[in-house]
């Protein structure tokens, strides 16, 4: 994450300061219960990877890359690798139409650079990183080329334990591995809230380094740098991005994404 970025979330987010405990009480109440099966339960659609949410693919053309709608189907005859992208609110869209959400706007992205890939927006709104623990096993029924994890946001603005989500992150990254051995597994980088001190954000933010090392899956930057603070990219709740600030958060993620597609493209020989 850029030092710049970074700064910005710490230093100069007391819109971000003052809202987060009032967000974190409003998503106690509506996220998952302490197990996480009422979250779960009262979206059967996210669960269901057949129902889920997804960017509709379309085909790469030079249709694509000038921003046509046409071609929306895949080429007969062929299927597309899935990019599953598992997250909280920020991946699913919360306040914005599921077109704006950043996951559509990495499918834009990709079929503009010519990638057959369907990326499947698997997020939902509340879930911690325990809860997606649970949740995955009914996600990952459909084969993937790539899970991309977004998840531990609702963590951090519940002050919970690091240690407790770096043990929910290798848990999430080991169901992958043992589930889909091919899939390339990209983490994204979440920051907690200033709110509760500078120890606890820096224990917060290792974690996801660690878990990536580990692990050998791919790092990205933080998912909010030059979003997170920034009253003109961000909702009026002062945390979830709107139109602007997904298109932002896609910008961020892609040059980790990019390669990631470029080599299953070379396998699949689709370009």
């Amino acid at each position: 994450m850029r030092s710049g970025a970074n700064e910005r979330w710490n230093g100069g987010c007391g819109e971000w300061r003052r809202r987060a405990v009032a967000l974190a009480a409003a998503l106690a109440l509506a996220a998952c219960d302490a197990d996480g099966r009422a979250a779960d339960a009262s979206n059967n659609t996210t669960r269901d990877p057949a129902k889920v949410s997804a960017a509709a693919p379309r085909a790469p053309s030079s249709e694509a890359a000038s921003g046509s709608t046409a071609g929306t189907a895949a080429t007969a005859g062929t299927t597309r690798p899935r990019v599953l992208v598992v997250g909280t609110s920020l991946t699913a869209g919360l306040g914005l139409d599921p077109s704006e959400a950043y996951p559509a706007v990495l499918q834009r992205k990709a079929d503009s650079a010519g990638y057959a890939v369907q990326i499947v927006n698997a997020g939902l709104s509340g879930e911690t990183s325990a809860g997606l623990a649970r949740r995955l096993d009914w996600l990952l029924r459909e084969p993937a080329a790539v899970v991309v994890i977004e998840t531990g946001a609702n963590d951090g603005l519940r002050g919970q334990d690091p240690d407790s989500l770096r043990a929910n992150l290798r848990r999430i990254v080991g169901a992958v591995r043992a589930r889909l051995p091919a899939a390339r597994v990209v983490l994204v980088q979440m920051e907690a809230p200033p709110n509760f001190g500078p120890a606890y954000t820096a224990r917060f933010r290792a974690v996801y380094a660690q878990v990536a090392r580990e692990t050998g899956a791919t790092l990205t930057p933080f998912l909010l740098a030059d979003v997170a603070g920034i009253r003109a990219l961000n909702q009026g709740d002062g945390i979830h991005p709107n139109e602007a600030g997904a298109r932002r958060a896609a910008a961020t993620l892609w040059p980790s994404l990019a390669p990631i597609l470029d080599s299953l493209d070379q396998v699949g020989s689709t370009r």
